[in-house]
């Protein structure tokens, strides 16, 4: 493997050679700073200022060359659009044609420019990361919370490049200007901002900026919300999976299953407390009908996790006999008369949650340019099913008996989703095609990438000076060594919850806090609603599913608003922090504090507590996926079965807290239930203020 400091030095432009980040002089450095330390020649304060100041001035020197370039790249577009003026007046091709090249000319120039703003971020994360490695010290978070808010940021133009993307727009709306005229068309490239301008040099240049920045239009925003993330050890160029072995009708199937497992998991919502009545429980039992769902998928999703590093297809088909079965428990437990035949429906249900598996067939088996319509379509198949499955349940109002079999309003939503899941498996068995196994392919390359490196240091050992000093190269292959070994490290999967939980830093402590409090308020919100609504409004069965499919229904607009407008206006850290606060005084107009209790009063707390627990889960995810290590972007204990249990763990909670309240009385059951959100939402705003500078 090559070590970053190879690598910058092999892909540097050598006319900016003196302007890239010394980043073996900050090796060194970091090196005399341990020894001085084990001596006792400078204490941890010192060697952090003055290692500072170091970084100070690279970045200094990096910002300003960065600053001069963007200034000659603009000065030639403004040159060249002084020739595209006159050429308009008076059309000569081959001056178009030559003007159009004369423009790639920059474009090339411009992709080497974010080549170099890239080597340079990417060895400033690094360094950084080793000081923290070495010292013990969170000399990141210092760092960036000293440097990045303030007004004098030079930290912001490494990492959010205004001016870099202003010179990409002025090359593209100029060459998209050229290809209109010739066309006769009049229109602006910001007249239809989702065609892309199709040009080779437009397109490197997209490329590099979308590798610097996180984009923040609708797919891409719906992408993180699923947080299927992009490994950070593969470049944005690369791509382990081509379309030759991308097999779309199987990517359909795990989309639908999700789909269909939303819906199994909603439907049901709006007749529980009915159910459970029928059953001689009482109407508040309805929080564990549903949250034995939950509690089984706790324990899915660590399996199905691990299974899907072996298979995608068996795990689908075991997921789709347990939902089968589990939903034919749950509807023969109305004639059975037995609580514990429904309650062992709803967990098997729970042990064939795949959203795991879901998750990871997008991740691993679909190719690069598929991967982002595919994250997204994975959150619309989860919104879909959640609006539907209440939906549904307000369809299902009749009853009739078939052989002795009863159906009606509590029992078919049951027969429905086996019957589902039943004609689900018979296609899944069809059609789904198994993709390759990619450590086959690994395994295979290794022999010769091993024979190759040899070769490689064979040639590096003959370039070498004969005299070079023998400490010097004992010095250099050190630290050659410690970036391999810094970096395979890096690279390793977490092994365990106990080795993932050791990789969490404070920012993603308070993310996962956050989904917590976000999905036990949403959880409270749902599963009490047929209770609450019934005790005090006298709503039935169809009312209280038309309610839940409109708060379902609200997802995808939310997200499209969020994702294509407001994360344009706004930092994620800002939205995220606002939307806290939105779901606090959501969740403050929800308690009853007057005998009447009133639909408006209910229907617009809820409204608020839904939708901006909405756009704090999708800003969440997508922080979330940023300031998570690397190593949880893989293996079986990933970011993505972290966020899954955090989540499930707060259903679970949630659900046994209406339970347990419901023994205080029905009275009492919306205050007690709304008081443990309450409490979470302000610890969770206040944590968000102690990590603010450190979500990037």
């Amino acid at each position: 493997m090559v070590n970053f400091g190879k690598k910058l030095a092999a892909d540097q432009v050598e006319e900016w050679k003196g302007y890239y980040i010394n980043y073996k002089l900050m090796k060194k450095m970091l090196k005399q700073y341990v020894q001085q330390t084990q001596i006792g020649g400078k204490d941890c304060e010192q060697i952090l200022k003055e290692f500072s100041r170091i970084l100070d001035d690279q970045i200094e020197r990096i910002v300003l060359f960065l600053l001069q370039q963007q200034g000659h790249l603009a000065s030639r577009i403004e040159e060249l659009g002084a020739q595209r003026a006159a050429i308009a007046r008076q059309v000569d091709m081959s001056r178009v044609l030559q003007l159009r090249e004369d423009y790639r000319e920059v474009g090339r120039d411009l992709v080497k420019l974010l080549r170099f703003v890239d080597m340079n971020a990417t060895g400033l994360r690094k360094i950084l990361k080793k000081f923290d490695k070495r010292f013990g010290y969170k000399f990141t978070d210092y760092y960036v919370t000293t440097r990045a808010n303030h007004p004098y940021s030079q930290l912001q133009q490494v990492f959010k490049q205004v001016g870099i993307v202003a010179v990409a727009g002025a090359l593209s709306r100029n060459l998209a200007y050229l290809e209109d005229e010739h066309r006769g068309s009049f229109l602006s490239i910001y007249d239809n901002p989702s065609v892309v301008l199709k040009d080779p040099i437009i397109d490197q240049v997209n490329h590099a900026v979308q590798k610097l920045t996180h984009a923040t239009n609708f797919m891409q925003y719906l992408g993180q919300h699923a947080l299927i993330v992009q490994d950070d050890t593969q470049s944005g160029s690369e791509d382990t999976v081509n379309d030759e072995s991308y097999h779309f009708m199987s990517l359909l199937l795990n989309l639908v299953n999700t789909f269909l497992y939303m819906v199994n998991t909603y439907i049901i919502v709006p007749t529980a407390d009915d159910y459970s009545v029928s059953l001689g429980a009482a109407p508040t039992v309805c929080g564990i009908i549903i949250g034995s769902m939950a509690v089984a998928q706790v324990f899915s999703s660590v399996y199905f996790s691990a299974w899907s590093n072996k298979s995608y297809f068996r795990p689908l088909v075991f997921s789709s006999i347990m939902l089968f079965s589990g939903n034919l428990l749950y509807a023969l437990a109305y004639d059975l008369n037995s609580l514990t035949v429904l309650l062992i429906g709803r967990i098997l249900c729970g042990l064939g949650s795949a959203r795991a598996v879901n998750r990871r067939y997008i991740s691993d088996c679909v190719p690069l340019k598929t991967r982002l319509q595919a994250s997204a379509g994975f959150v619309s198949a989860s919104a879909l099913g959640m609006a539907c499955g209440p939906g549904l349940a307000g369809f299902l109002q009749t009853k009739f008996t078939i052989y002795s079999l009863t159906f009606n309003q509590s029992t078919l939503p049951g027969w429905l989703m086996s019957i589902s899941w039943l004609l689900y498996l018979v296609w899944l068995w069809i059609s789904f095609k198994e993709p390759e196994h990619f450590a086959k392919a690994t395994a295979s390359a290794a022999p010769s990438e091993s024979s190759n490196q040899e070769s490689v240091n064979l040639e590096e050992g003959l370039a070498q000076p004969l005299l070079i000093d023998s400490n010097e190269r004992l010095d250099e292959k050190s630290e050659d060594n410690d970036d391999i070994e810094d970096s395979e490290k890096s690279h390793e999967p977490a092994t365990s919850f106990v080795s993932a939980y050791k990789l969490l830093t404070p920012s993603v402590k308070v993310q996962l806090l956050i989904y917590f409090m976000l999905k036990y308020a949403m959880e409270i919100l749902l599963s009490e609603s047929s209770v609450v609504t019934t005790y005090y409004f006298n709503w039935d069965t169809s009312a209280v599913a038309i309610f839940l499919a409109i708060l379902g229904l609200t997802v995808l607009p939310v997200n499209a608003i969020v994702g294509s407008y407001v994360t344009n206006w706004f930092e994620d850290r800002q939205i995220l922090l606002a939307s806290e606060i939105m779901v606090l005084i959501g969740i403050i107009m929800s308690f009853r504090y007057t005998p009447h209790y009133s639909i408006p009063q209910y229907v617009s707390s809820a409204l608020i507590t839904f939708v901006f627990a909405e756009v704090l889960e999708g800003v969440n995810l997508s922080l979330l996926s940023r300031v998570m290590s690397s190593r949880l972007s893989r293996g079986t204990y990933n970011g993505g079965l972290l966020s899954t249990e955090a989540g499930t763990l707060a259903r679970v909670v949630a659900d046994a807290t209406i339970t347990g309240a419901g023994y205080l009385g029905t009275d009492l059951l919306l205050n007690v239930t709304l008081l443990p959100p309450l409490v979470i939402s302000i610890v969770s705003i206040v944590a968000t203020f102690c990590t603010y500078n450190t979500l990037f």
